[in-house]
């Protein structure tokens, strides 16, 4: 290879060299980036939306109602994408390239087929799911217009978000990081067109959604199945092994139970919040989700960055360096939410007043919020214990811990706490409540487990 060519190879991290802190940083910097930019495709479209003034927010509300359903396409898609991505990260880390690219080639179909799937149901039921996810004879209009374009890129969807994992595993975060770049650009610049000048409204937003991730899983390809990828997803290896796809769901299974449990909490919010303060609350549940994916984001960037180096390591049996990933992503990641924190509970209105200038959302969405958040900083307990369980392949605490935070904790708070007399705010305080709970139990057993056998082995 000519000095020119080795120029134009994309720049691969080797994993098992140099400072682990270092490893993760370059996965994590360009991983929230790209994140940061992918959460535009739908925040963006919130914003546009929220300020359109229809029916006091009704579009707004509307398109919440569709998360849930967005959340479960999500769900899969972490099933076979996030499932796969660790038991390629340690195959590479064993140099065995053959079984990497089948474990790539079984999630890709896995991936492919339940899209379709998806979308079908999605059409056959649209109705009745939206009305059994709290929609009202208002925001239905809004919800199916929004839901019905939505699923036509499911397929798209699917492939750019689940496939994605496959480049950053592969030590080319950048290129990782450009797949949601390109579409998000895409879908700023669709979005303010097919709203406003072709007065497309809810629909448009849709419509730019979807062309967007249409680029993004060309992109994908393009790259996993070009020259330049060392392990490429090629089409004879696209097939479904029992074997591997056992694999995959095991671990893929703890990733699907945290979106898919997000989908039933969406749905038992919106229903909760639709019984005690109507459409209104609704909207605001709506605002929230959207600041929650914001803060979120660099924490997920980061334990998401630090997860293919713990699976590489773990695969090389080199303990020390996994030991040196778990504690720099636990302490930068509860340094970060304990600012974005304190950003939050300070300045509650800001935060909102970006979404809407609905007058009644802004009045009741600020005490929301804060309630909402408190505890926040224990979120970064609950990622960093999570993502650890899953890059050294223990499905078991996975699955446990996911399932506790949301469907043990908040499920039950969510439907008793109003109840109770908090009213609408028993539904907000279900969030900080599961998160205390959910992420020092979480944290604590993934220490005394994972880290401190790390630990004996060594010695």
């Amino acid at each position: 290879m000519t000095t020119r060519e080795q120029r134009r190879q994309p720049k691969q991290n080797n994993f098992g060299e140099g400072p682990v802190w270092k490893c993760i940083v370059i996965q994590a910097i360009p991983l929230t980036l790209a994140q940061l930019v992918s959460l535009l495709y739908n925040v963006v479209d919130r914003i546009y939306l929220g300020h359109l003034g229809e029916a006091d927010s009704m579009a707004l509300t509307g398109v919440g109602l569709t998360f849930p359903i967005i959340s479960l396409i999500m769900a899969f898609t972490a099933l076979f994408g996030n499932g796969g991505v660790p038991l390629f990260a340690m195959a590479r880390g064993r140099d065995d390239k053959e079984e990497a690219r089948r474990i790539m080639g079984n999630s890709f179909g896995l991936l492919v087929l339940t899209s379709f799937a998806l979308m079908a149901v999605g059409y056959v039921f649209c109705k009745p799911i939206l009305y059994l996810f709290g929609a009202s004879d208002a925001s239905y209009v809004y919800a199916a217009e929004y839901l019905r374009i939505y699923l036509l890129g499911t397929a798209f969807t699917m492939i750019s978000v689940g496939m994605n994992g496959f480049i950053n595993a592969q030590g080319f975060p950048k290129i990782g990081m450009y797949t949601t770049i390109i579409g998000a650009v895409l879908n700023i610049g669709l979005d303010p067109l097919f709203i406003f000048v072709l007065d497309m409204g809810v629909g448009g937003a849709a419509l730019a959604t979807v062309l967007s991730q249409a680029v993004s899983a060309i992109w994908v390809l393009g790259f996993l199945t070009g020259s330049k990828t060392p392990i490429r997803l090629q089409w004879d290896s696209v097939r479904l092994s029992k074997r591997t796809t056992s694999k995959i769901l095991k671990l893929g299974s703890a990733n699907f139970i945290v979106h898919g449990s997000n989908c039933l909490v969406q749905v038992l919010c919106n229903v909760t919040l639709q019984t005690f303060g109507g459409d209104l609350y609704v909207g605001i549940m709506t605002v929230l989700n959207a600041i929650r994916e914001i803060t979120v984001l660099p924490i997920f960037g980061l334990v998401n960055g630090g997860q293919p180096v713990i699976s590489y390591n773990y695969g090389a049996g080199n303990g020390e360096r996994v030991k040196s990933g778990i504690k720099f992503f636990s302490l930068l990641g509860i340094l970060y939410t304990l600012v974005a924190w304190l950003a939050i509970i300070a300045f509650p209105a800001f935060w909102f007043h970006v979404f809407t200038d609905d007058v009644q959302m802004l009045a009741s969405g600020g005490k929301a919020l804060q309630v909402y958040f408190f505890g926040f900083i224990f979120m970064a307990l609950q990622f960093a214990g999570q993502s650890t369980f899953q890059a050294v392949g223990d499905a078991k605490h996975s699955i446990f811990f996911s399932t506790l935070r949301k469907v043990i904790i908040v499920v039950p708070l969510t439907i008793l706490l109003p109840r109770l007399g908090f009213g609408v705010m028993g539904v907000f305080l279900a969030e900080p409540i599961s998160n205390v709970i959910g992420g020092t139990a979480c944290y604590t057993t993934m220490w005394r487990t994972v880290y401190r056998r790390l630990g004996r082995e060594e010695t």
